[in-house]
């Protein structure tokens, strides 16, 4: 039976004990000095409680803080990163372009080269270097093809690794606009009429994220924007090393087919040169061989009537009557000069073949030079005016 209930005993028992008063009045004061320890306790515990709940709001305040630091500092270094690797994208995509210009050069001199005489279609030097000037500006634009590839693909990583950090970030200024309008909730500010529905104190396991996994996440993210920085400045640093280089190799082979191209264009120059002394000689050859056919031809015309009056004399001398048919001098004289004169004849009907001879070879020989003069002429043009003009305009120049 409680204090409470005395009062009702003392009715049935016709009047109030004294002692059961004293105990009624000492268990109401318990009771009201156990209120007041209630309540000072309630009170210390409240305060206690929230104080604890705002200093762990101001600690996570701390650690969102933190870490949104984190992630600003990487989602700048990231976006940097990517500028600069957009840049080298714009760089090797002019390199390539500009590998197409000397391409197309070198395979137009190969084009013009080949449409040369046959005697001057072969493997030489000129044609060696531009071979493999072609292999080399090929090779240099599947190269700058493949480094673009590389380069797009890292700029998408890079955006993506922005894309979790901004997120990221989104988050966590959420959660810290939430936990700073927690912190200015105080009692005297808060209104109980506006009081929000109470969300339950546990979540689905789904939902629920430990402080580590919590942190966790952005450690990822922020690993995962690091590492992808520091892969876009390694593929920068090497994309820049092979611009450096694939030009110097461009030029390197420009310069040695030019002087390949030199060589071959004094060396036609000198033959072509030989040639047309050679042709000079030969005409004038020519042209003194006529003039030496004409003499043998004046020559047998003037011995022939010569000829014929010794002949007719011997013939007249022929027809003398019995003993004055002797061989007197004046005979002898008229035979010895119709020997002379056909031996005479003959040499120069000799000499008339063989000069008719020499100079139908010289004439050959001639039409043959003519020929080899305009093949090296043709040979020269091309080397040096057609396959020059498509390569005096290339110049590399530093990608």
């Amino acid at each position: 039976m409680s204090r409470l209930e005395e009062p009702l005993r003392w009715r049935r028992l016709g009047g109030p004990d004294p002692e059961v008063v004293e105990a009624l009045r000492r268990g109401s004061e318990q009771l009201t000095a156990d209120s007041r320890r209630l309540l000072t306790e309630a009170d210390k515990t409240s305060r206690r409680v929230q104080q604890g709940a705002k200093q762990r709001l101001e600690q996570r305040l701390r650690d969102i803080q933190y870490l949104r630091e984190e992630l600003e500092r990487r989602l700048e270094e990231v976006l940097e990163e990517t500028e600069a690797l957009v840049a080298f994208r714009t760089r090797v995509e002019r390199a390539l372009e500009a590998c197409s210009d000397p391409l197309r050069a070198t395979l137009l001199c190969l084009e013009e080269r080949s449409r040369r005489a046959a005697v001057e279609q072969g493997p030489d030097e000129v044609e060696r270097e531009l071979l493999q000037e072609m292999e080399v500006f090929q090779g240099v634009a599947a190269l700058l093809q493949r480094m673009l590839e590389q380069i797009v693909e890292q700029i998408r990583l890079n955006r993506s690794a922005k894309y979790h950090l901004e997120k990221d970030l989104k988050d966590k200024f959420q959660a810290q606009s939430i936990d700073d309008l927690c912190i200015l909730m105080t009692n005297n500010s808060f209104n109980p009429d506006q009081r929000p529905t109470v969300l339950p104190l546990t979540h689905p396991p789904s939902m629920a994220v430990s402080p580590d996994e919590w942190e966790g996440l952005s450690v990822v993210n922020i690993s995962r924007a690091e590492q992808e920085k520091a892969n876009s400045a390694s593929l920068r640093a090497l994309v820049s090393s092979l611009l450096d280089q694939t030009a110097c190799d461009m030029r390197s082979r420009l310069r040695a087919t030019a002087l390949a191209f030199q060589r071959k264009i004094q060396e036609t120059k000198t033959a072509k040169a030989q040639m047309e002394e050679h042709l000079a000689r030969v005409q004038s050859e020519v042209s003194s061989q006529k003039r030496n056919r004409e003499a043998l031809g004046v020559a047998m015309a003037e011995k022939e009537l010569p000829l014929s009056v010794a002949q007719a004399r011997l013939s007249a001398r022929a027809k003398r009557p019995g003993t004055e048919l002797c061989q007197d001098p004046a005979q002898i004289l008229l035979l010895a000069e119709v020997q002379e004169l056909t031996a005479h004849i003959h040499r120069m009907r000799t000499a008339a073949s063989q000069s008719d001879a020499a100079q139908q070879s010289l004439v050959r020989c001639q039409l043959e030079l003519e020929h080899n003069v305009e093949v090296k002429a043709r040979s020269l043009y091309v080397d040096e005016v057609l396959c020059g003009g498509h390569r005096q305009p290339t110049i590399i120049q530093d990608f």
